[in-house]
């Protein structure tokens, strides 16, 4: 999942897919940290990712409004 997610394809959802993708994300932010403080994380870039990620959702959201 932590692959870079595009604009446009984050325009196409509506305010429930958002909140959902971006409670899903937080989980999975969460659950690297932990990963992290216990053993290290083998792709620490990831978590940076995610954090824009969530970014790109609640601007999206935003804008709908």
């Amino acid at each position: 999942m932590a692959e870079v997610m595009k604009y446009t394809d984050v325009k196409a959802l509506d305010a429930g897919a958002i909140d959902a993708k971006v409670s899903e994300i937080k989980r999975e932010i969460f659950n690297m940290k932990m990963e992290k403080a216990t053993s290290g994380l083998e792709k620490p870039h990831r978590l940076k990712v995610l954090k824009k990620n969530i970014a790109r959702l609640l601007t999206a959201k935003a804008a709908t409004k």
